[in-house]
């Protein structure tokens, strides 16, 4: 939604933001209710989708209806709903590019949006997810529901650096994703996955699902406290950055360029802004989102990441393009 550049004023784009809050919760009553599931195998009326699901007419009418205002449904004049290719691509619970998980994730983080006025005034956040005693049970949640925005971002770099016997040091592990895509390139790659105890069991579990398992160390403990040790070839950020702050995160690239090989390359996701931080409107969300989760978290554009990374010693900072949010943000370590 864009501000309107000429003509009159019109109300129409605030009393859409009104309503905002609604989009995720709809979509989400979708997915449970296993709508997108049904239209996979085709059209359907409402009647066919309430044999289906079980779900009631009423409900399904409502919701369904609103999906092809929001252009994630169609409907035909015989009554007939279908998928669009996005809600085909995206929000099929059984296909590998399934983003459900980041709808589900909506849920469990709107209440601590609700706070956001006294979180502005004050400047103190709902929680600190990046603290291991306030964070460990948010990601324990998180890190599975996020895999798939980041699977296709990970084969990509993946495809693009091409490795053969490589050493891959995956930080802020999580699910594993980056590792797991990189493991998955190569028979000879080997990952040491660093992230606090609890959350590396559920990583543990997702390399063994994936069936590289076997490559797989574990390092636990917090970023800037663990011994990542040294002689690797692949350092990845998988979205970390945004949630340490820019002065952890100075101190994260330092030890990273440290823990790199020479020739070394660190990968860094993250929800890019501008430099002018007028946009992408994502990156600017997710700011927000920073300040009611962290207390120091935020967004950083390509510009500010690379002088981050010259000044920890990397050179040629620059994007590579990919499926994902943002591009990546890839360095080399003379």
């Amino acid at each position: 939604m864009s501000a309107p550049t000429n003509g009159a004023v019109s109300p129409d784009r605030i009393m859409q933001m009104a309503w905002g809050y609604t989009t995720p919760l709809i979509l989400q009553a979708a997915i449970n209710n296993k709508v997108f599931d049904t239209l996979d195998s085709g059209a359907k009326t409402l009647e066919e989708v309430h044999a289906a699901t079980g779900a009631s007419t009423r409900g399904l009418s409502a919701i369904m209806d609103t999906l092809c205002g929001l252009g994630f449904l169609d409907k035909d004049q015989k009554g007939r709903y279908s998928l669009t290719p996005e809600s085909s691509a995206f929000l099929v619970s059984t296909k590998p590019s399934f983003m459900g998980g980041l709808i589900a994730h909506t849920s469990e983080i709107l209440p601590k949006w609700l706070q956001i006025d006294e979180i502005v005034r004050t400047g103190k956040p709902a929680i600190v997810v990046n603290e291991e005693e306030t964070g460990v049970a948010f990601f324990e949640k998180l890190v599975l529901k996020i895999f798939n925005m980041s699977y296709a971002p990970a084969q990509a770099l993946a495809q693009h650096l091409k490795l053969g016997k490589a050493s891959v040091l995956d930080l802020a592990a999580g699910s594993g994703v980056w590792g797991i895509a990189l493991a998955q390139s190569s028979p000879e790659v080997k990952v040491s996955a660093v992230d606090w105890p609890r959350v590396l069991e559920i990583t543990k579990e997702t390399t063994k699902k994936f069936g590289v398992g076997d490559r797989f160390s574990y390092i636990p403990g917090d970023l800037l406290e663990a011994n990542f040790g040294n002689g690797y070839n692949v350092a990845t950020l998988g979205h970390i950055l945004h949630s340490e702050g820019a002065e952890r995160g100075r101190e994260l690239l330092k030890k990273t360029f440290a823990a790199l090989a020479p020739g070394g390359t660190i990968a860094i996701a993250e929800f890019l802004v501008n430099p002018d931080r007028k946009g992408p409107l994502n990156g600017l969300i997710f700011n927000v989102n920073m300040l009611v989760n962290t207390e120091n978290g935020a967004t950083y554009s390509f510009e500010e990441i690379s002088s981050w990374l010259r000044e920890a010693g990397f050179t040629n900072p620059r994007q590579l393009e990919g499926p994902g949010p943002s591009p990546l943000v890839l360095a080399t370590k003379p």
